[in-house]
């Protein structure tokens, strides 16, 4: 999943930052509205966090226009005004939660995962696809009974894969999705990672596999016998 961090406080959203992706979320960052705005039009998350205070347009104006676009993704709203008034304003402008500065992490972190979880319905738990299954609990990859751990960029990408059976990822689609705007790794890094996931389905002997399609990409395919 993808989260948009609107914070113009820079160490605070490198804070941010390190506990989504800690908790295997794929992050970009911007530090005024107008850089959310261009990124959010740019890319599609799963949450935006916008800060209400920031340079440029503040977080009410960039919610307004998020809004405005026809957006219906989940908005938590981030600031040091803690009156009620504030509040009620942020969740009338369409914020789905509000959260006043300064907070705990392990609230954030919860806050983040619920709006995840209400975005589009309920995403589920464990998602399968020919015999392969994958534990987003666990973060667990399974097939007849033998399972395999994976990492945090492992697991994006077969989350990915998993929402999306048979459907063609552009390498630039995957580094875009799973390592975000900001990274400076090479598109090689999806080559690896591809390899990685391909040899924990044959660990496990799932007839499932990530074939490659010649000019195109990757795409998660059953093994027809």
């Amino acid at each position: 999943m993808r989260i948009l961090i609107a914070e113009d406080e820079v160490e605070l959203a490198g804070a941010l930052k390190f506990l989504l992706e800690k908790n295997r979320f794929s992050v970009d960052v911007a530090h005024d509205g107008e850089e959310a705005l261009e990124r959010f039009r740019s890319a599609a998350y799963d949450v935006v966090v916008l800060d209400i205070m920031m340079p440029g347009a503040d977080g009410m104006e960039v919610l307004a226009r998020i809004r405005g676009s026809g957006s219906a993704v989940p908005v938590l709203m981030l600031t040091a005004r803690g009156g009620i008034e504030d509040r009620v304003a942020g969740l009338e402008a369409g914020a789905d939660d509000y959260l006043p500065k300064p907070f705990a992490s392990r609230e954030f972190i919860a806050r983040v995962k619920a709006l995840s979880r209400r975005n589009a319905g309920y995403r589920e738990s464990l998602l399968a696809f020919g015999n392969l299954e994958l534990d987003c609990n666990r973060y667990m990859l399974g097939c007849g009974g033998q399972w395999v751990r994976l990492n945090n960029k492992e697991f994006q990408l077969a989350e990915l894969f998993l929402r999306h059976p048979r459907f063609v990822f552009s390498t630039g689609h995957l580094m875009d999705r799973v390592w975000g705007q900001d990274s400076e790794a090479g598109v090689d890094v999806v080559w690896t990672y591809i390899g990685f996931l391909r040899r924990k389905l044959r660990e496990i002997g799932s007839q499932v596999e990530i074939r490659t399609i010649r000019g195109a990409g990757y795409s998660l395919e059953e093994i027809r016998c």
